[in-house]
């Protein structure tokens, strides 16, 4: 499953965010992450002080590839609303859900302040940066005074979060695709039309 190059701290590592992601905190346990890492009892515990240090490790990671995903188009070139738009575009593997979404709906995550704490900040990270492309438009005279840049990048995560749900409850992407594209209309009437695209959004492209 792994390359043999990986060394065992990165197998562990992986292996602990797929069986979060599968199972939850409570169902990943060290013997499955030892059997899915193909590495023994004695390595795990040389490497790590046990299961919490290593979802703490596995989470963080897991956080850093969603914002490094989302610096990728967030920070490209275009007006706001195109790298908004690129954004809520992005091709995603929409039924098997946001993996830092899904951690925010494991109670044993939630209820660990350390396990919660980079979960939280990227969310709000992300609400920041969308935040501040929206204000960069404003500024800029590509949207209309009205438009509250906080309030509608918490808008356009809830949206995300919100769509992976309702495509996972219904087993297609087309749920997610019309949350989409209706977030994009709304967005695109509070454009002044200096910067902001002409063609109605296209839907999403997902990896199912």
């Amino acid at each position: 499953m792994y390359s043999a190059r990986m060394s065992t701290p990165e197998r562990l590592i992986e292996s602990t965010r797929e069986l979060l992601w599968e199972r939850g905190y409570v169902g990943t346990s060290p013997k499955a992450i030892q059997q899915h890492a193909g590495a023994g009892q004695g390595s795990m515990y040389h490497h790590f002080a046990g299961k919490p240090d290593l979802a703490l490790a596995a989470i963080r990671r897991t956080v850093e590839e969603m914002r490094a995903t989302a610096e990728a188009v967030l920070g490209g070139s275009g007006s706001a609303y195109a790298r908004v738009e690129a954004y809520l575009l992005r091709e995603r593997d929409v039924l098997r859900g946001c993996p830092v979404g899904r951690l925010t709906m494991d109670p044993d995550v939630i209820a660990s302040d350390e396990l919660r704490a980079p979960v939280t900040a990227t969310l709000d990270w992300l609400r920041d940066r969308l935040a501040g492309i929206l204000q960069e438009g404003l500024d800029q005279g590509e949207f209309a005074y009205a438009l509250d840049p906080r309030e509608t990048a918490s808008a356009i995560v809830a949206t995300v979060q919100g769509g992976y749900v309702l495509a996972r409850s219904s087993a297609t992407p087309t749920a997610f695709d019309a949350a989409v594209r209706g977030l994009l209309v709304l967005l695109r009437g509070m454009t002044t039309g200096r910067g902001a695209p002409v063609d109605a959004p296209a839907t999403t492209t997902s990896s199912n």
